[in-house]
């Protein structure tokens, strides 16, 4: 059974349309014991880090959270989810992350459209299981003001005046920083890919 994280916030209807859409099962859990009986964890983000990771917090789910993805349970963090796998954030400096990867997101700078909206282009470094059947360049939906820098678990990245992580994968650890449920049939392919790997 695919667990979607529910602190509270975030883009849970269209998630949960993207899963109804191909018959996939799941269930919304906020709590520690549902997380441990989790075959799958989707955790979606939209809003502000610091709000989310107190909410992951004040529902006593961090620790259950990381031991599952460091036990190997297949995880998938969008956007926010993304980020929050990494040590801290410029968006709330005083809250942690679940420092599952070394790094600070930080936000975008310069002479640019903040929020960074549209569909853009992905770049793959390498090859992705996430990313299979979607083509050399695909293009998906993001909405975001910060950003993951490249790290050597980059799959693909996308460029902002910076070029930066848009999927990582590494074993059982998948992030993405666009919107993969508004990402039309490329969208639904890489959730697709997750849920059947």
């Amino acid at each position: 059974m695919i667990s979607i994280l529910d602190y509270g916030a975030g883009n849970l209807r269209s998630v949960e349309n993207t899963l109804d859409a191909m018959g996939a099962r799941y269930e919304l859990v906020r709590d520690s014991g549902a997380l441990e009986r989790a075959s799958k964890i989707i955790l979606p983000g939209v809003g502000h880090f610091g709000q989310m990771m107190r909410a992951l917090d004040d529902l006593g789910v961090r620790q259950a959270l990381i031991g599952r993805i460091r036990a190997g349970v297949p995880f998938l963090g969008i956007c926010l989810g993304l980020q929050a796998l990494f040590s801290s954030s410029e968006e709330a400096p005083e809250e942690r992350g679940l420092g599952l990867y070394e790094g600070h997101i930080r936000r975008f700078q310069g002479d640019l459209r903040i929020p960074h909206m549209g569909w853009n282009q992905l770049e793959l470094r390498y090859g992705s299981r996430l990313l299979r059947g979607t083509g050399n360049k695909p293009y998906v939906y993001f909405a975001h003001s910060y950003y993951a820098s490249v790290v050597a678990q980059t799959s693909a990245t996308c460029e902002y005046a910076v070029p930066y992580t848009a999927v990582l994968e590494d074993h059982n650890v998948c992030g993405v920083q666009f919107h993969p449920e508004k990402s039309g049939a490329t969208g639904q392919r890489i959730v697709a890919n997750f849920v059947q790997s």
